[in-house]
């Protein structure tokens, strides 16, 4: 007889896998029959309202299924009207919204005709850049250490809810039911059962699961609770790391941004130009640049994006898919209702890689206040850099390639540095930085790709170096009388196509 395999893991959280690493998931797999098993992508949406969290969760598995179990430790027991399964394409289009990405500006042509100044100020191509039964052992659980306190199924998932006053029994529970779990574990179970947590234990039924490319098509989850603290347990996932994790939180909420409150809180460097050879390697040029902010803020947790969505709210620069108001309600906008099922809410994405010994507590959230940055947004000063309080929180990870113009320039008066879309309108959209956990790491060097100093984290570009502000270490960004692609485009282009005019009127009254 196969026995169960098991995912002792985290509560909510979003993980790749390091590139050659065999396991992705922030706990451990093992089958009961000694095959390993594989997660290559755990993605996680957490939705906070109040006491109230929301986790949706997608799993992608490697390897063999039989009655394969999950375990995440939960604050309270959970009934079957708290668990439910859900579609896939919500977890896509959470995770194209909040990536890193790369757009691309062309500069206009500085001597336009009437007909194409009218034209930039109608609108824009779309999408281009704009500014701005588990009967198995049940026996066996009826030890005094481990009582199971709820049991239901829900879709593929056969599920119970475990409680436990000790965690030596808890662990031995998992053994004596034919659980492989990796030694050293029962320290990792101890602060949870200590605190009280209960156990989530999601078996699979591998008949009611399909398999494409030798991958188990397992359906997302999602279950909520009540809990004043809003943590999210990592401490099991340690257990058989043998390499460095990427962990990806998408946490959504009405109205507030969300940072770690037991470690340190960095922002990632945004909103500079980079060399057209990025283009190709973008995942690849993202993942060394978090490298070096994490070399420079050891131990850090990354904010890379944290943006106030309204409906038909704007976005600078538009990725191809998007939080749709179904999408709000599918990840907890049914529970919590409020502004969140209005279609109001705040996206914060929060990124951390760490190895075995790097981070000895869970991580835990705390509101915290919102911040700006990473936008087309020029002033005399240069381009907006770095994160700055703000009304609202318009924060995200965003790079750019620009192409000066290279026609004639055959005016008395041409106007340099308004960008857009490409001469021939084909604009080919923004790229996303995904999978980064996948990207080739060690072969691209920052420093040579990127066109100002990155101060924030010590590094200089390969380039002369250049005065920082009021006289420190690393350089402000280029200073150029340009404006963005959009409405702060726009605006731009009106005032400077007034000044021209006033300045005309002047001469014709001279």
């Amino acid at each position: 007889m196969k026995h169960p395999g098991i995912a002792i893991g985290v509560a909510a959280l979003a993980i790749a896998a390091q590139a050659g690493t065999a396991s992705a998931f922030c706990g451990f797999y093992v089958s009961g029959s000694g095959e390993k098993m594989f997660n290559d992508a755990t993605n996680v949406v957490l939705m906070r309202d109040g006491t109230r969290t929301v986790l949706s969760m997608q799993n992608d598995y490697k390897g063999p299924l039989d009655d394969f179990a999950m375990v995440i430790p939960v604050p309270v027991v959970l009934r079957e009207q708290d668990v439910k399964t859900l579609a896939k394409a919500v977890f896509d289009h959470t995770d194209a919204l909040g990536s890193p990405r790369l757009v691309e500006y062309w500069e206009q042509d500085p001597c336009p005709v009437p007909a194409m100044r009218e034209e930039r100020s109608m609108g824009r191509a779309a999408g281009a850049p704009m500014a701005s039964s588990a009967a198995d052992g049940m026996a066996l659980a009826k030890k005094a250490t481990v009582k199971i306190e709820a049991q239901f199924d829900v879709a593929e998932y056969k599920i119970l809810i475990l409680s436990a006053t000790d965690s030596t029994g808890l662990e031995t529970w998992l053994q004596q039911n034919h659980y492989k779990i990796p030694l050293g574990a029962e320290p990792l179970l101890r602060p949870y059962v200590e605190s009280g947590s209960k156990f989530f234990v999601a078996k699979v039924d591998p008949k009611k699961v399909a398999m494409r490319d030798g991958r188990a098509a397992l359906s997302p989850i999602r279950f909520h609770y009540d809990s004043e603290e809003f943590a999210l347990p990592i401490r099991l996932g340690m257990a058989n790391s043998s390499g460095k994790q990427d962990l990806i939180v998408n946490i959504l909420s009405a109205d507030k941004r969300y940072e770690v409150a037991n470690y340190k809180n960095v922002f990632i460097p945004t909103n500079f130009d980079v060399k057209p050879g990025v283009k190709a390697r973008f995942a690849e040029f993202y993942a060394a640049l978090f490298d070096k902010t994490i070399e420079a803020n050891p131990g850090a947790v990354v904010t890379e994006y944290a943006w106030t969505a309204v409906p038909n709210y704007h976005c600078d620069p538009c990725t191809d898919a998007d939080i749709t108001s179904p999408d709000l309600m599918t990840l907890g906008g049914d529970i919590v209702g409020g502004k969140i099922a209005q279609g109001h809410f705040v996206l914060t994405r929060l990124h951390a890689r760490y190895g075995k010994s790097d981070m000895t507590d869970d991580l835990r959230f705390r509101e915290a206040k919102p911040v700006t940055g990473g936008r087309e947004v020029w002033s005399k000063n240069g381009l907006e850099y770095g994160a700055r309080p703000s009304p609202q929180n318009y924060f995200q990870a965003r790079y750019a390639i620009r192409h000066w113009w290279t026609g004639p320039v055959a005016c008395a008066n041409p106007v340099r540095g308004v960008w857009g879309g490409p001469p021939d309108g084909n604009y080919q959209g923004t790229i996303a930085a995904s999978k980064l956990a996948f990207a080739p790491r060690g072969k691209l060097e920052v420093a040579s790709v990127v066109k100002r100093d990155l101060w924030e984290i010590g590094l200089k570009k390969k380039a002369a170096p250049s005065a920082a502000p009021g006289g420190g270490k690393f350089a402000t960004p280029p200073i150029k009388r340009v404006q963005g692609f959009g409405v702060g485009a726009l605006l731009g282009l009106v005032v400077i196509q007034t000044g021209l005019w006033i300045g005309r009127r002047k001469r014709g009254a001279r």
